[in-house]
């Protein structure tokens, strides 16, 4: 499980995104490490959520709103997951793209 990523959900001590707001993550490198993981996973999960719309809706048993939650939190996961396992993904381009501008330039 990555440093970032924990079993917590939204505002737990390890969510990254509350992390960086609250300067729980220190350094230039890491938070833009982190920053960059959480685009990702933004992207991806409006790529699934966009890929999902594609599917026929319908069936023998209709899921009405709890599916599409689920659907919902199901894509999100699999999004914050990609984006953690991703090494060559848009999240790390960006890194090192941006770790470039940092004042030592090199990547860690």
């Amino acid at each position: 499980m990555s440093s970032l990523q924990g079993p917590q959900g939204p505002g737990g001590p390890r969510d990254p995104l509350a992390a960086l707001k609250d300067g729980r993550i220190s350094g230039e490198k890491p938070r833009l490490k982190a920053a960059a993981q959480l685009l990702e996973g933004s992207f991806y999960e409006e790529l699934f959520k966009a890929m999902r719309q594609t599917i026929p809706q319908g069936g023998a048993i209709p899921g009405g709103a709890g599916e599409n939650m689920f659907n919902g939190f199901l894509d999100q996961h699999v999004a914050d997951l990609a984006a953690q396992r991703d090494t060559n993904g848009p999240g790390q381009a960006l890194y090192r793209y941006f770790v470039r501008s940092l004042p030592d330039g090199t990547e860690s």
